[in-house]
């Protein structure tokens, strides 16, 4: 703005009602010496312009567009998981990256966007934000209605884990303890074994006949050590599996289920043989 008024050139800002709508002109007026700009100053201003309108569109409306496609499309769901949806949306546009990683993904909106709104002020000298969005960032709603589908498909994830949860719970609920205490050895291969609170071989009949120590590529033993926990039913599980991440979802689930039953362990005796 300095550079304008340095070479005689006055921006004049008003702003208007009509109805249900704001209109803001912007007007130059001056005679500036126009060969010590660098650019026509109606680009310059245009510029401004398209820049803060593309701010506008990502600070106000993007959220505003979010829960209308939501609502439009979606419309059968309750209001608490319209929310837990546009959540997922926006972790969805922002690729669910961390913090830094989120600016870029935004930054990356907005570069888009404003090329479209800078390319239609070059031909235009007025602009409604809301019918530009409709007609002329039609890939921008498309990504938007993208990542609210993939946040219904997480939801749908989610809430059918929640419900095969509850249904462990009741499981191990209406059975008796097989076990007082188990006690969950995890290799480094993800094969595991369990044990009693007397350091003994669970039964297999105990477990439904699971084979516990076998070894098979096809095999997915977190299911597996899932279901012989839930069939053993014991008060309390430790597991014993340090250095070994690869449970660490399973583990979570089995705290859900056994809520308050379940530890593990921070290097025992049984742990250290599993550093190998």
């Amino acid at each position: 703005m300095k550079l304008f008024e340095r070479n005689g050139l006055k921006i004049n800002l008003e702003e208007r009602s009509d109805g249900e709508f704001t209109f803001f002109s912007c007007c130059l007026t001056g005679f500036p010496d126009y060969h010590q700009l660098k650019d026509d100053p109606q680009i310059i201003i245009k510029t401004y312009v398209a820049d803060i309108i593309s701010e506008i569109i990502l600070s106000h409306w993007e959220a505003f567009l979010l829960k209308n496609i939501i609502c439009e499309n979606y419309y059968y769901y309750g209001d608490e998981e319209k929310r837990t949806i546009y959540t997922y949306a926006l972790q969805h546009i922002n690729k669910k990256a961390n913090e830094p990683r989120k600016s870029v993904y935004r930054l990356n909106r907005k570069s888009r966007i404003l090329r479209k709104v800078l390319d239609y002020l070059k031909l235009n000298n007025s602009i409604v934000i809301d019918g530009f969005i409709r007609f002329r960032l039609k890939e921008y709603i498309n990504e938007l209605k993208d990542a609210t589908d993939k946040a219904v498909d997480d939801f749908l994830l989610e809430r059918e884990y929640n419900e095969f949860i509850q249904l462990l719970r009741y499981f191990v609920e209406i059975q008796e303890p097989r076990a007082s205490m188990i006690h969950v050895l995890i290799d480094n291969d993800g094969a595991f074994k369990l044990y009693d609170d007397k350091m003994q071989p669970v039964r297999r009949d105990y477990m439904g006949g699971f084979l516990v120590d076998m070894m098979d590529n096809e095999i997915n033993y977190e299911d597996i050590l899932v279901s012989a926990l839930v069939t053993v039913a014991p008060q309390r599980i430790t597991f014993h599996c340090r250095y070994n991440k690869r449970y660490s979802a399973t583990i979570e689930t089995i705290k859900k289920v056994f809520a308050g039953r379940v530890s593990e362990c921070s290097g025992c005796e049984l742990c250290n043989p599993l550093k190998n």
